[in-house]
Parts: C-alpha cells; structure tokens; sequence
C-alpha cells in the first residue's frame, strides 16, 4: 500500500514532469518561429570572399542567422567577423545575381561565381554576367535601384 509520501511524490513528478514537456513544446515553437528563410549564399563563408579570396563552403558547426537567413562558416573566426560587421560581408542584392538584377530581374546566384568590387560582393548566375558587371560601370547603380523593387520578390 502506497505511504503518503510516495503519493505526493508520485504527483509531484507527474506535474513536474508536464511543466517540463510543456517548456520543451514551448521551446520547440519558438525554435519553429525563428527557423531562418533560407540559407545564404548556398552555405557558403561570406567571409572567405575577403579573407581567402576563394568562395568556401561553411559548416554547420559555424552558423549564424542574421536578418531572418542564416549564414555558414568555414571556422568560428569568421563567424565572429560576420557578427561584428555583417553589412562588410554580406553579399549584396541579398545574393541574387548582381546582373541579373541590374536587368531588372531577380535571379538566383552561384556562389562560386563572384567578384568583390569597391568593398562588396557580388555574385552572380553565371560567368557572362560577371564579366559582363565587370564592363558595365552603370550596372551597380542600376541593381541598387532595382533591388528596391524586387527585394520582397521571389527568386527566380
């Protein structure tokens, strides 16, 4: 026959145990809520661009979600870079093809197909545009102003 003891132990472990699944449906919904939109730059370091000169996958050990899309690194020291100034790496017209957009359409990119240029980066859909963007000094301030128009678009 159960003591007292055990009851009240036995009932305060079921309504502990409830408090505790309901914080892990808790933490659970918030996690949901704050699932980034989409990966940038394909899980490529935003970093490397400028530290490596080359386009390098990142890690998923190495993540950070900024303005609602998550970002990958090749090590925690980029990570850190990328926290502390993100508007210096980040790829511009939110990684759609620079090209493309200075065209007036949002495209998705390659992010192994890139140029840095006066700071930035930019990537693009295909070599053509690159070396096109290259050519074409007006093609920044065209994109920019696109880029306003089209940034809530989907990608093509």
């Amino acid at each position: 026959m159960p003591t007292r003891r055990t009851v009240l132990s036995m009932a305060s472990a079921a309504v502990s145990g409830g408090a505790i699944g309901s914080l892990g449906i808790l933490a659970e919904s918030r996690a949901v809520a704050q699932t980034p939109a989409r990966v940038g730059l394909k899980g490529y370091d935003p970093v490397a661009y400028f530290t490596l000169s080359t386009a390098t996958p990142g890690i998923a050990q190495y993540e950070h979600v900024y303005d609602g899309v998550l970002y990958r690194f090749a090590n925690a020291h980029h990570r850190d870079l990328f926290k502390a100034n993100p508007e210096k790496y980040l790829p511009q017209f939110g990684g759609s093809c620079a090209m493309n957009m200075a065209g007036g359409v949002r495209r998705e990119a390659d992010p192994t197909i890139w140029i840095i240029s006066n700071g930035k980066l930019f990537v693009f859909a295909g070599t053509g545009g690159q070396a096109r963007f290259r050519e074409d000094s007006a093609a920044v301030s065209r994109a920019a102003g696109n880029w306003e128009a089209l940034k809530d678009t989907p990608i093509q």
